[in-house]
């Protein structure tokens, strides 16, 4: 079958891509920013890719005419570009127009379980992406899942983060709401087996896992299965606001984004019964303890394929990274520095691409540390978003408070652009040149009288760490 794979650079869509290729279909990927897409991870002639914004109805006519089924995995809730259940509803119409002008007869939706009468304005906007997404000249499959456990997953993550940094846990009363979390592995099994599978066609299913737990014991068990004793307070007068300010300081997540999701713990998450498992050929479920295991596994052996981390929400971002690749010199600070390697350019080439995340940044970590605070406290993304992976990384993936512009190994050239709080915009660069010599470059242009006085007040720090880790990457042999 031909089929469209919407949101293909999105935690889903990586996961379920593979899955599609190795079934023998051949795949259009959409992606908003084709620079954003791995080509190199993917060995197959059954791959096409269109760069598509759905906002933009125009662009959509990129879409082949010839595809068979088409999976819609789109949504908007971490975005920051403005209301997110608005720009949901124009996407899903925008799609449905131009998949109706195609010979898909299926379109899978994955959507979010909506069984209370009281539903979080997440979850409303799901439900609303549903109707709009019905039709006459397709069937509609609505996959309907609550928290999704797995390596990068947001959920997952989350949790991670709150047990493996708080050995004593306060926490707002939501802790005690009900959900059904289902792994990775199963929510991928339910969208492969409802492909073509007509007795689903213009149905919807809950999916979910073999238990119902609250937030609280699913800490908990997080905690048992980690090896960790974690204790847990859950206190009622934690104002939403205050939840949110809670979850945002101690994960990884964007302060828009951990609203949202205090909104949406407020709902329970249980599925209804149905009998999808028996029209797909029977699933085997993975338990809530076992799909923790499996993602560490995958952890432990650096093959994350995806992470939630990734998601573009930066409007500066929004023209696509190509769009910050041809980085600026007029009215721009710069801080240019070379050095000439005494280690093999193989190693220097790695040590560039093991920069930040655990690794760190080489020289004064502890400023760097200092100054993702600081993002933190002003409300930007802070330096706790690490890196998917530690020794390999590619365009479109976060890495601290950086994003991968450029990642080209034959050029030998890393481009990150900065996704802290500035007033102003940041490059920094590292390329060898000649193999024999090390450039590393940061770029500064200012907004304003603020974004000089801030380049003048950090340069005392920019000379120290600057100059220290190129000295640090051009002899280090870790």
């Amino acid at each position: 079958m031909k089929i469209l794979l919407t949101g293909a650079t999105g935690y889903i869509a990586q996961r379920l891509l593979p899955v599609l290729l190795e079934n023998g279909h051949q795949v259009v990927c959409c992606v908003r920013d084709i620079s954003r897409f791995n080509h190199e991870r993917y060995n197959s002639v059954n791959i096409e890719v269109i760069q598509v914004n759905f906002l933009e109805a125009k662009s959509l006519q990129k879409i082949p005419a010839d595809i068979d089924a088409a999976y819609y995995l789109i949504h908007s809730m971490a975005t920051r570009l403005g209301d997110f259940a608005q720009l949901e509803g124009v996407s899903a119409r925008n799609f449905r127009a131009r998949i109706e002008q195609t010979n898909a007869t299926q379109v899978i939706y994955l959507s979010g379980i909506t069984n209370t009468a009281k539903l979080s304005k997440h979850l409303i906007s799901r439900k609303n992406v549903e109707e709009i997404l019905q039709s006459k000249k397709y069937a509609l499959t609505t996959l309907k899942a609550g928290i999704i456990i797995g390596s990068g997953s947001a959920s997952f993550e989350i949790i991670r983060d709150l047990v493996e940094k708080l050995p004593i846990i306060v926490a707002p009363s939501w802790l005690n709401t009900r959900s059904q979390p289902i792994a990775i592995r199963n929510v991928l099994q339910y969208l492969v087996g409802v492909l073509n599978n007509k007795p689903t066609f213009n149905k919807s299913y809950d999916i979910g896992g073999t238990k119902v737990l609250t937030y609280k014991e699913m800490l908990l068990r997080f905690a048992r299965v980690r090896g960790l004793k974690r204790m847990i307070w859950v206190v009622p007068v934690m104002t939403p606001r205050l939840s949110s300010y809670w979850l945002y300081f101690v994960t990884s997540t964007s302060y828009s984004l951990a609203s949202h999701l205090v909104n949406s713990m407020k709902v329970e998450i249980i599925c209804k019964e149905n009998n999808l498992n028996e029209l797909i050929g029977g699933i085997q479920l993975i338990g809530y303890n076992k799909a923790i295991q499996l993602a560490f596994g995958k952890i432990e052996q650096n093959q994350v394929v995806s992470s939630w981390k990734d998601a573009l929400t930066s409007s500066i971002l929004l023209n696509g990274i190509s769009s910050h690749i041809q980085v600026p010199k007029f009215g721009c600070f710069i801080d240019k520095r070379k050095i000439k390697i005494t280690k093999s350019v193989d190693q220097v080439l790695q040590n560039i691409w093991s920069i930040g995340g655990t690794r760190g940044w080489y020289h004064a970590n502890w400023l760097w540390e200092i100054r993702g605070a600081l993002d933190r406290i002003s409300g930007g993304v802070g330096i706790r978003r690490g890196r998917k992976n530690p020794s390999e990384i590619s365009a479109g993936e976060s890495l601290d408070f950086w994003r991968v512009l450029l990642a080209n190994k034959s050029e030998k050239r890393l481009l990150l652009y900065a996704e802290m709080k500035l007033p102003g915009e940041a490059w920094l660069e590292f390329k060898i040149q000649n193999d024999n010599e090390l450039i590393q470059t940061a770029t500064f242009r200012p907004l304003g009288i603020w974004g000089r006085l801030y380049w003048y007040s950090v340069l005392p720090f920019h000379g120290y760490i600057f100059k220290g880790m190129i000295k640090a990457i051009a002899n280090s042999d870790k």
